[in-house]
């Protein structure tokens, strides 16, 4: 089983979860660092991943998807000074923990994610992917589970319709029809997350929906003429948001599958990086562990 991470979620989490109050001799604030921290080591711990990944998101206006629809995830206020600076030392960790960690520019993590996975398949490995985002449900295969690691509820491929609404080959269309508001993705106005689903289960997709427009007015629910009108007035919104919502599985990275192999921690660089950031003996007693369970494996 290949682990792969969609950093920001966790990272947001400990940022807002972990007092703002932790900070290093500087001052500055470390608390992010040290709930992404505790969380990779406790993952690590449970979970004894032999393949472990991480993606993270560099830059909210600089995606592909921001040349396509200037105003993608516009309405996203910036990162606190006090959370931004410390991406780069979670990045650190990744990399000190020994585990391989990605970024780009021009890629979401979501799109550094769906590359891994689909590596991951035409080697024939199944996937954990542990997020919070509904998007990256897309990717699930037969034989792969998402894991809400917050929560602490794992979903397999069967699972996603009932939770979400749609299938995961249907959920880049479901997201299109109905848009998303936390990216700023206008779908089709009054077509909700329902209309959408009864939409995909009778044509398959986005593009089936427009090539039987004419066959919209004759579904059995209510409000389904007017639907029709709205979806032919807001077809160009509604084809664009497609390509907003679809994640790229084939953006270049130069890894293979053997290359997402968990490493023993660096204990030296963990040190530097803790001594850096003010933290005590906890984060490195459970790096210490990991490294005796990694000799061991």
């Amino acid at each position: 089983m290949i682990y792969l991470v969609d950093a920001s979620v966790f990272i947001f989490r400990a940022y807002y979860s972990v007092p703002i109050e932790m900070t290093d001799s500087a001052g500055n604030p470390v608390n992010a660092l040290h709930g992404f921290a505790r969380f990779l080591g406790d993952l690590i711990e449970r979970e004894s991943p032999d393949y472990l990944a991480v993606a993270f998101d560099e830059s909210l206006e600089t995606s592909f998807r921001n040349e396509i629809y200037p105003a993608y995830k516009a309405n996203r206020d910036p990162a606190p000074p006090e959370l931004k600076r410390q991406f780069s030392l979670c990045r650190r960790a990744c990399r000190a923990m020994g585990i391989v960690e990605f970024a780009s520019g021009r890629y979401e993590a979501d799109d550094i994610i769906g590359t891994l996975v689909y590596k991951a398949r035409s080697a024939g490995r199944p996937v954990t992917i542990v997020s919070r985002d509904k998007d990256l449900t897309q990717l699930l295969s037969g034989q792969d589970t998402y894991w809400d690691a917050v929560a602490d509820i794992r979903y397999s491929h069967a699972d996603i319709e009932e939770k979400f609404g749609a299938s995961p080959e249907r959920m880049a269309d479901l997201l299109a029809l109905m848009g998303d508001a936390s990216d700023n993705i206008p779908g089709v106005p009054g077509v909700g997350r329902k209309t959408a689903a009864r939409l995909l289960k009778h044509f398959d997709h986005i593009d089936g929906v427009y090539a039987n427009l004419e066959n919209v007015p004759k579904l059995k629910f209510r409000g389904a003429a007017s639907v029709a009108e709205r979806l032919r007035q807001h077809r160009d919104t509604a084809l664009l948001s497609r390509r907003l919502t679809g994640i790229a599985c084939d953006m270049p990275i130069d890894v293979e599958v053997e290359g997402l192999r968990r490493a023993s921690p660096d204990l030296e660089e963990l040190d530097r990086c803790y001594d850096e950031a003010g933290f005590g003996r906890m984060l490195r007693n459970q790096a210490r562990r990991i490294a005796g369970e990694t000799a061991d494996r």
